[in-house]
């Protein structure tokens, strides 16, 4: 997993030489003040450096080479303290390559009743400087965020907050590699897609390794290493089998993967039980163990969804209240909108949803003809969640969410020995399962309790990717209407 602290954003002010040495000085302190005291604030992800104040075409253009060469920076903020004239910006801003937010603030909170004055007006024109600024990024079409509101308020903080975190999401989506033990579990159409595109467009480096690859790594572990992680084991879950030989060998197989992972940096990792040959179980607790500890994953073969889990924990790196690897598995349908949604898999569901501390248990796994494989068993956290599916269209990419209330599963299931979420998709099963399929869902998602719908939107947009965002307000007939038009616009994109 990339890590937060590896990044910084630039911080650049606007404006011009015309109203005279004093203001622009003037100018410098206040962005000064401003970057101080956010990265003070202890909300900011990673630190914003001021970089300096604009005031003409060819500074423009170098501060935005010099962020695009540069690679700790993630991303750009621009804010324009006076008016800034727009055009000495298009150079510069034609050639950025990084994520781009537009800060529509101004220093000051509040009007000076007594103070305020023309040289006070002169200095403080950020109501109408921004609006010149923002007229270019739209002139010129750029994908961008605009967060608008005073600078020293939390809730623009947090708001700034989370598009960081969606920014460096972009930049470890440009060395993001998978790697594929095996191949897709066969005839199955949702897991494909064009690993060419995704890597032209998002920058994922998604290649086939042989299983035979992998077992070598996995017969040299030592069984002194197999101690020192069953240690762990103990101390992170609560050990519920007498099959410890079970539980071993997934320790077994978390060390080797880990190692091949590790010499190869990826970030995220699939399988499929169709493809298992040198190994006597499909990887359950250690895949589990694997994503608690920021990898990606996904089953049977689905290397969208795993290097998605990847990008979204990057995201929520460091205040993460849970994002995991979900399938829908069954429904309750209930009366009054109350019907709900089971989401689970055979092993692999990442411990970081669970409500309480998981059980180790070992079961048949029904499937697969191998020997039955230690997993981790828990029930889901209830709040408010996303899941989100990335679909390959033919010729693009469509990123789906759809806004979720996770519950404290109804019933007990107390012969289902796997992970399990239940929640209720909004606006309701019916409305929100008609909407997926018709969008083209897959069955695998991504179940996220701190990744938001507004910084996936943020991120598919940096991308150039399409969105469809399934909510509360959806309704079916305006939805394919939606959907209508996104096709044509995107075709003709």
């Amino acid at each position: 997993m990339k890590q937060l602290k590896e990044y910084k954003f630039w911080f650049i002010t606007g404006s011009q030489h015309l109203y005279g040495e004093e203001t622009l000085k003037k100018v410098a302190e206040h962005s000064a003040v401003m970057v101080k005291k956010l990265n003070e604030a202890g909300i900011l992800p990673v630190t914003i450096e001021f970089k300096l104040v604009a005031t003409t075409s060819d500074a423009i253009e170098q501060v935005m080479e010099d962020a695009n060469y540069d690679q700790s920076c993630a991303g750009i903020i621009t804010w324009m303290h006076t008016f800034s004239p727009s055009k000495m910006w298009i150079r510069g801003l034609g050639k950025l390559q990084k994520p781009y937010l537009h800060l529509h603030t101004q220093f000051n909170k509040e009007i000076p009743n007594e103070e305020i004055d023309m040289d006070f007006m002169n200095l403080n024109q950020s109501a109408h400087g921004d609006r010149e600024h923002g007229f270019i990024g739209t002139r010129m079409r750029l994908a961008r965020r605009v967060i608008v509101g005073y600078w020293g308020d939390k809730n623009v903080q947090e708001k700034i907050g989370l598009w960081m975190r969606t920014a460096i999401g972009v930049a470890a989506s440009k060395s993001l590699k998978v790697a594929r033990f095996g191949d897709n579990m066969r005839d199955v159409a949702v897991t494909e897609g064009d690993k060419v595109e995704a890597q032209i467009k998002l920058g994922w480096s998604v290649n086939t390794y042989p299983v035979g690859d992998l077992v070598p790594y996995i017969d040299g572990v030592t069984e002194k290493e197999i101690d020192a992680l069953m240690k762990v084991y103990e101390e992170e879950y609560i050990l519920n089998t007498k099959n410890i030989d079970s539980v071993r060998y997934q320790a077994k197989m978390e060390i080797g993967m880990k190692k091949f992972l590790q010499e190869g940096k990826f970030d995220a990792f699939v399988n499929t039980f169709e493809d298992l040959y040198g190994m006597k179980q499909l990887p359950g607790l250690a895949t589990q163990h694997l994503t608690a500890q920021g990898y990606g994953f996904g089953p049977e073969g689905d290397w969208k969804v795993a290097a998605m889990t990847s990008l979204m924990k990057t995201m929520a790196q460091g205040v993460d209240k849970g994002t995991a690897l979900m399938e829908d598995y069954t429904y309750h349908f209930g009366d009054n909108g109350g019907s709900l949604i089971l989401g689970a898999h055979m092993l692999e569901v990442c411990p970081s949803v669970a409500a309480e501390k998981p059980k180790i248990e070992v079961h048949d796994l029904g499937i697969g003809g191998k020997d039955a494989p230690a997993r981790l068993v828990f029930e889901g956290k209830a709040g408010k969640a996303i899941t989100a599916s990335l679909i390959d269209m033919g010729g693009r990419m469509r990123l789906i969410v759809n806004d979720v209330l996770a519950v404290k599963p109804i019933l007990s299931m107390p012969n289902l020995p796997v992970a399990r979420v239940m929640w209720k998709p909004m606006p309701n099963l019916e409305t929100s399962a008609e909407a997926w399929i018709l969008a083209g869902g897959a069955h695998h998602s991504i179940i996220s309790f701190s990744v938001t719908a507004q910084q996936l939107e943020d991120w598919a947009a940096m991308m150039d990717i399409e969105f469809v965002h399934i909510n509360e307000k959806t309704e079916i007939s305006q939805f394919k209407h939606d959907l209508l038009m996104s096709d044509l616009i995107w075709k003709l994109k």
